[in-house]
Formats: C-alpha cells, structure tokens, sequence
C-alpha cells in the first residue's frame, strides 16, 4: 500500500491543477482563513454563551463562519448544507432547543482552547454522546481550521474517496465512522508525511479529487466511453475555475497596484501582504511601492502574521499607526475580508484608521446586505467599501488631488 499511495500522491501533486496546487499550496486565501475562521468561530460561542444565538441557521453568526469556510475552494463546497435548519425534520437540533445550543457552544469553546489531539477527541465523543439530531461530523469542517493538524475536513466527495482508496465502506453521518476514517488518514498521513504535509489538508484534498473523480488511478485506458466522457467534463470544469482563478488573481493585483500608488503619494507607507511582496502590475513592482521593513507593532506573533497578510496597509510615515486598511475581495469571497477587517480592528484600532473592502463591482449588493447583518453591526467596526471600477477609475485623480486618507471617502460607500 505504502508504494502505491506514494505513487498516487504523485500524480496529485503533478497535476498542476489539482487542488494542491489550486488551494492547498498556492492559495493565499488559505492562509488568511484560519485566523478569519478562528474569531468567526469565536463569536459564535459568544452569542451562545450571551443568548443572542437566534432560532434559525439563516442570519447567524453560524452562517457566517461557515460561509467563509466555502469560500475556500471546491474542496469546501456544501460545506454549509448540514447546518440549514430544516424545520419539518427539526434537524440540526441546535437552534430550537436551547440545551443543545449551550452544548454545542460548549463543544466549540473547548476545542478553540484545546492544546492536544487528546481533549478534542474527548471533547468530540462527549458531543456525540448528547445524540444531538442531525449535527454529525460536518462540524469536523469548522475544527480543521482551528485544528489543521489534528482534525481532517469531512464531505461526501472526501469519504467517497477514502472508501475508493482504502477499499472501505464508512458512512457520513456518524461521529464514530469519521473517527476511524481519521485514524487512517492520519496513519496514511504520517506515512507518507515527506510527500504530503502536517497540515491535514493536503491528504484531505487527495481523497476530494479522488473522490470527486477528478483524478483517475492508474491507468485511464481501460475507462467504458461513458466514464470517459465524464472525466473529460470533470477536467473541463475544473480547468475552467482555474482559468477564472487565475483572471481573478489578476484583477487582485491590479486593485493593490492601484491601491499602494495612491497611499505612496499621499505620503503614507505602504505595505502590500507579506506574501505578495513580489508581485507586480503592468511593469511595476510592489518592492518599488512598499517600504523594506515592516512597522513594529506591539503584537503577538500570531496576530502580527495575520495582520502582514492584509491585502494593503497604510502607515502614517515612520510609525506603527495604521492610518488606512484595505482587504481586495475576489467574485468567490466576500465573508472572509469582513471577518479579517473586524479582527483587525479589535487588535489594533486607536479610533484614527478606516477600514475598506475592494469589491467586484457585481457584488455590491451582497456586500451592502453583509455589512448589514446583525452580527456584522453589532461588532460596531466602521467598514465601507469601494467598487474595482471606481478605483480604478479615479486612482490618478486622488494621488493628483488627495492630501491625505481622507481623499478615498470620495469613491467609498456606505451601506
């Protein structure tokens, strides 16, 4: 087993456009999700624990995570599905029933705090021995981000591909069959680990493509024609997202572009994200915009990594005081940047910086309505937003005419 999962593992890592490549190792926006994740996650036991938690999935703070969680990629879509309250079954009992709602915000405060494998599967059979109907191990998909190490993400498409290649039979629904599903996984894992990562992840999106039959074992000659029309589909589509991905990624660059040019020539230094220091639009490179060395901040070293991942930081010139913060959102994500804005916000703010999202111009309306949100409000955290078209439109008329920050309240809005 151990030289045909290598080979395997392989031919998911040769393909370039496989989800290793798409998401696990390329993709900036994994990394910003676990932060992101982690404080959305952190309002929800709040608003348990201070019994604001509503009745309904819908408008939650429990929508939210999760939504930002199937921002993540194919590997995390229907993510969110196990958690739409169905009233005629009643399932999942964790709305209605308020015993059950204090559980699960119990369930989810231990496993933020938890500090080894032993307390979250503890934790984990304590929440499955309340037979809570309908909250199985899709509650794994928010662990994996506060846990990447420890608790491998759970969906249809993953446990069919477990089951391909481990010739199993494992069910989806029940706590105990994930638990042996990720002994498996983590003994294949650490097996295989110089080939794969610690991170849980990569593994987990093995067993999605396999799953998701975008990736044939073996040799493919002997597929019947219809399953070979298939595949060949499959691969379509998933070319297609890449090719979306990569024009996306494009725009991302041009509105930091855009966004680092008007802060330089207002005086402010400017600071791309840490790993976007390299990149560079229409021949000019971000290094030639953004100062060498990063403020220092008064942070600890997790918030201060998360922090260098904003999209664009403005600096009032030779200080730590963030004068302006700027988070570039793609047609996919929207939740995310409002959750890293907040967060920023409570770690930094001295009452002095504006916090703004760059938005596709063709989601304007699903961003007015998330800012709108109750728990978005109630946060009390001032963010406004500016349209692609806008910024790129008017960025020579504000490094022209501005003076200082407040020059962006011209093209912002308010919902």
């Amino acid at each position: 087993m151990q030289t045909t999962l290598t080979n395997i593992i392989r031919q998911y890592k040769d393909d370039r456009e496989s989800v290793y490549h798409t998401w696990f190792i390329n993709n900036e926006e994994r990394l910003k999700a676990f932060r992101s994740i982690r404080r959305g996650v952190q309002l929800v036991v709040s608003e348990i624990k201070e019994e604001k938690f509503g009745n309904d999935f819908k408008g939650s703070s429990l929508e939210f995570v999760l939504n930002c969680i199937t921002e993540q990629k194919q590997i995390f879509e229907g993510a969110a599905h196990p958690f739409y309250w169905k009233p005629k079954l009643r399932i999942p009992d964790i709305y209605e029933n308020q015993e059950n709602k204090k559980a699960f915000g119990q369930f989810l405060e231990c496993c933020l705090n938890a500090k080894n494998e032993d307390t979250i599967i503890r934790e984990i059979i304590r929440l499955d021995a309340r037979k809570i109907k309908g909250l199985g191990p899709a509650v794994a998909s928010i662990l994996y981000f506060l846990h990447p190490t420890i608790i491998p993400p759970f969906n249809t498409a993953i446990i069919n591909g477990f089951n391909f290649l481990f010739k199993d039979k494992k069910k989806l629904g029940s706590w105990s069959e994930y638990l042996k599903l990720r002994e498996v996984i983590m003994d294949a894992n650490t097996q295989c680990r110089q080939d794969l990562s610690t991170d849980l992840g990569a593994i987990a999106g093995l067993l999605f493509e396999i799953g998701a039959q975008k990736l044939v074992l073996g040799d493919d000659e002997y597929l019947s024609e219809t399953d070979r029309k298939k595949l060949e589909k499959l691969t379509e589509r998933r070319h297609a997202e890449v090719v979306q991905e990569k024009a996306e990624e494009s725009l991302h660059t041009e509105m930091q572009y855009h966004l680092l040019k008007i802060g330089k020539s207002l005086g402010y230094d400017v600071f791309s994200a840490v790993n976007d220091k390299s990149r560079s639009f229409d021949g000019n490179s971000f290094t030639f915009l953004c100062k060498k060395e990063f403020p220092e901040l008064d942070l600890d070293r997790d918030t201060l990594n998360t922090v260098r991942l904003i999209d664009v930081l403005w600096f009032e010139s030779g200080t730590g005081n963030v004068i302006a913060a700027f988070e570039v959102e793609k047609s996919t994500s929207i939740y995310s940047g409002i959750l890293r804005l907040s967060d920023l916000s409570y770690t930094i703010a001295d009452g002095d910086e504006v916090l703004y999202l760059i938005i596709p111009d063709d989601r304007e309306k699903d961003v007015k309505m998330q800012l709108l949100r109750p728990s978005v409000k109630s946060n009390n955290v001032p963010i406004k937003y500016i349209t692609f078209s806008d910024l790129r439109c008017h960025c020579d008329a504000l490094c022209r005419f501005g003076d200082n920050h407040l020059i962006m309240e011209k093209i912002a809005r308010i919902p």
